[in-house]
Parts: structure tokens; sequence; C-alpha cells
């Protein structure tokens, strides 16, 4: 399009067209802005004629929940030429697990088998992205929202360092991410987020509230400088279960295969370093904190403590190696009647209360057909790190 060779408003509305064929079906919307984004791109194109430089020019994007468009990330992808055609679906009220999506025909569901959930809380924004209808798609991951449905519609997902982007929660839980099929997209959002200037050390809740993820906890971002420094091979750490989770053993076993995959390449070492990858289950931490000011006192003091403790057995294990490798989820993707007594978020909710940036990307296929993810944690600020192991470069 920057080229002149497309015009923004014919790929809009390809992307309007599959919305329009699948979401019978898909339910990934909540709202679908046809007429507003047919004219977002007109402005586009005029744009870009008139010599304007927007590195993504006409790229037809979802915005997860009906408020997504006001986001630090929603609004650097539309300085960046980035044209909003539509809300994703986000859990329904009063759901008392977070893992599906509520759009505007119904219950949203997963691109490879529709009788399974395609994750949540980002699960209009994963199911979109999977089948097609946009290349790219915001999300916020306050346990695992990005990443599991990332996993379970086997695309793409990245969680952000808490508090490098700003974030209405006020727990400092959730983070700003994306969805996107390629790892290149998810490089691309990252450079448009961080040349808008969203980037930075100290940034929290954006309209009112306490600051909080990493940067509330005295834990200052690395450089992005500081990963682009680093050289494969990238030492990486394997832990199916991170000390305590329960993990089925195909995912586990596909993930653990993924991540040899990438060892073959000569792009990670895996390694057996002096500090195990052992954590304290962080689920009582995480819904204690979650839960706050409500919680009984005692429960926050034992959860800030479980919290400490784990953010030093990480920081001796990220001073040996550059990445920890996990399955995404412990759970192969559930039916719509929900997960029973199952926490898909095990393996992904301790990186939301330790602030560390954090990817699921493709492993590979299950025996029922369901995608399974690889999980890449790295230390604070290194989403470059990140984004390059899973660009395999």
């Amino acid at each position: 399009m920057r080229a002149g060779e497309l015009r923004a408003v014919d790929v809009v509305a390809a992307s309007l067209a599959r919305i329009e064929r699948a979401e019978p079906v898909l339910c990934a919307f909540v709202e679908v802005w046809a007429e507003k984004a047919l004219r977002w791109a007109a402005g586009v194109d005029e744009r870009v004629a008139a010599g304007v430089r927007l590195p993504l020019a006409g790229v037809p994007i979802g915005v997860k929940g009906r408020n997504g468009s006001r986001t630090a990330s929603a609004r650097a992808l539309v300085a960046a030429g980035c044209v909003p055609v539509g809300a994703t679906s986000v859990p329904g009220p009063g759901a008392p697990w977070q893992t599906w999506g509520l759009g505007a025909d119904g219950r949203t569901v997963n691109p490879w088998r529709p009788d399974r959930t395609p994750g949540g809380s980002s699960a209009g924004s994963a199911a979109a992205v999977a089948a097609g209808l946009v290349p790219l798609a915001t999300g916020t991951d306050g346990a695992g929202s990005v990443r599991i449905p990332a996993a379970w519609c086997g695309v793409v997902g990245l969680k952000t360092t808490n508090g490098r982007l700003p974030s209405a929660d006020r727990t400092g839980l959730a983070a700003a991410g994306v969805l996107a099929r390629h790892a290149s997209d998810a490089a691309a959002y990252w450079r448009c987020v961080s040349e808008a200037g969203a980037v930075g050390g100290h940034h929290g809740v954006v309209e009112g509230g306490e600051v909080g993820g990493a940067a509330s906890a005295g834990k200052e971002p690395e450089s992005a400088s500081a990963a682009s420094q680093l050289s494969p091979p990238f030492t990486a750490v394997w832990s199916p279960d991170l000390g305590f989770a329960d993990t089925d053993p195909e995912p586990a076993s596909i993930a653990h295969a993924a991540a040899l995959r990438r060892a073959d390449t000569g792009l990670v070492r895996l390694v057996r370093p002096d500090a195990p990858a052992r954590l304290e289950d962080p689920g009582p931490a995480w819904l204690a904190l979650r839960a706050a000011p409500d919680t009984d006192p005692a429960a926050v003091r034992d959860a800030h403590e479980l919290r400490a403790e784990n953010d030093r057995r990480l920081a001796a294990l990220f001073a040996e190696v550059d990445l920890v490798l996990t399955p995404t989820t412990p759970n192969a993707p559930h039916g719509h009647d929900g997960p029973g007594d199952r926490y898909s978020t095990a393996l992904t909710w301790a990186f939301n209360l330790s602030g560390h940036p954090a990817m699921s990307i493709p492993a590979g296929f299950d025996s029922d057909g369901c995608p399974v993810g690889l999980h890449l944690v790295a230390r604070h600020g290194e989403e470059s790190l990140l984004l390059r192991v899973a660009a395999g470069r």
C-alpha cells in the first residue's frame, strides 16, 4: 500500500467481507465498524498519496473489547496507519472463568475446533487472527489472557513487560499485548508502540490510579538495546511445570519438541542452570492481589511474601539464562462448558506477578487437532529478544 500497488480501502473491504462470512459461526467480534473503517481507510489512502509515511498503512486490525480503541497500543497502531475494523469479543458479564468470549452473535468458538474454546480473555482477538479475518489484534494479559488464546488458536501472542505500557488495571497484574499470525507482525506492533513513545520504565495506569507491575515493584525494565546486543545461541532452561503445575503429558511433549527444534537450529542452547526453574504456586497470591482491597489482610501479606520469594528465584534464574521455556498451558483447549477445576493459567500467571515479558508461539497440534503453544519468558524489558527467538533469528 505504501508503494501504491494496493489501496487501503480495498484491503479493508476484503477484511470486512471475510468477517461477514465467518462471523455467524466464529462470533469473534462484539461490534464491526464497517462504514467507519472504510472512511478511515480512505483517509489512509489520501495520506499515502500525499507522501505521508505510514509504516502499517491500511493494515486492518481488531481491538479488544468495545473500549479497545482508547488504549495506548491501539492509538499507536492507528498513528502508524492501521485501520480498526471492529471490537473483538471478551467474556460476558458474570463469567466465573475467563477463557471464552461472547460475540455479537453468540459464544466465540475456536477456529480449529468449534466445539472448543479459543481461550481468553482476548478470545475474539485470537480467533479473528487465527481465522485470517485480520492480521493483527490487540489484547491485554492479566493472567495469560493473550498467551492462552494464542496457544489454543495457534497464533503468536506477546505479553509486554508489566508497567512498560500504560494500563487501566489498578492491580498492576495486567499488561498490554498483541495477537498476530506471524512473529514479524508482532515485531511490527512492538516497533510502532516503541516509536510512538508509549514505552517507558515507569508507565502505569493511564486514567488515574496506582502504577503497577514491574515498575511499582522497583524493577527497572532493562533497555531494549541490551537485548539486541545478545547473539545466538541464547541460553534457555526448559521446565514442563515450573515446579508446581499439573501439566498434561501431551502439551508438555509437543512444547518440548518445539523447544528442541529451536535448539537444533542453533538459536537457543538448552542448559541446566544451578538455579532451578522451580517456583511457588502463584495461584493463591494472584487471586488475593486481584481481589484486593476486599481480600483478607493476612492473605494479602502472604501474597506479597510469595511474590517476593518467586521474584528472588526468578532473579537467580535469569542471572544464568536468557530464557525460560514452558508449555503455554498445562492442558488442551476445553469445551464450552468450562474447564472444571483446572487452571489453564497455571504456567502463565506467575509472570503477571513478576512482570516479565512473555510470549506464546505455535508449537504443533495435539491428537485432537488442537494447537499447542510454546511459552517463552525473558528478563524485564527484553521483548526484542522474545521476538527474535519467535522469528527464528
